[in-house]
């Protein structure tokens, strides 16, 4: 994940330029992942760190492993609505099948609106969580979004409305 260019502040007193208290280590390439998360009113699903591209046949993988089970947790036998924007893999032919197959309702969405899915806003609760945890492995980074993630709340997006969650 990056942060883009926050560069750290120090203060320091005269002549302490040079000391290592005074210096922080930085990763010049920093580490990356990409994830596939679900949330509910009642929670946070399973995470799937995901190695490569994902496809359409892939993103099925995901929803099969991750999503079903993620369901099962947040709503039980109880139906509901599955969200996701309009990324070449979400919007398959053979996806849109895989969810009629499954009788999982997702309502049409507009192109290029990601600011109108509220998992944004849990993934920015992520990253802001990360700017501390300073993750310089690909281990070290994946359990510090699953930490993340583990950490949220309902009440942390419901008390939000919608509009960028504060923690």
């Amino acid at each position: 994940m990056s942060f883009g260019n926050q560069g750290a502040r120090v203060w320091r007193k005269t002549g302490e330029k040079e000391m290592p208290k005074c210096l922080k280590s930085s990763v010049k390439y920093p580490q990356s992942v990409m994830v596939w998360g679900a949330m509910s009113a009642a929670g946070v699903g399973l995470l799937c760190f995901i190695k490569g591209r994902v496809n359409a046949a892939s993103y099925q993988e995901i929803l099969e492993h991750f999503m079903l089970p993620s369901a099962e947790k947040l709503y039980g036998d109880e139906d509901f609505i599955f969200q996701h924007d309009l990324a070449p893999a979400h919007s398959a032919k053979t996806t849109g099948k895989w969810f009629t197959d499954h009788g999982i309702t997702v309502p049409n969405w507009p192109a290029n609106s990601p600011d109108l899915n509220p998992i944004e806003n849990l993934w920015d609760i992520v990253k802001r969580k990360l700017r501390d945890a300073r993750p310089n492995t690909l281990d070290e980074l994946k359990a510090a979004i699953e930490a993340s993630w583990a950490s949220i709340t309902p009440q942390q997006v419901i008390s939000a409305k919608g509009f960028p969650t504060k923690y």
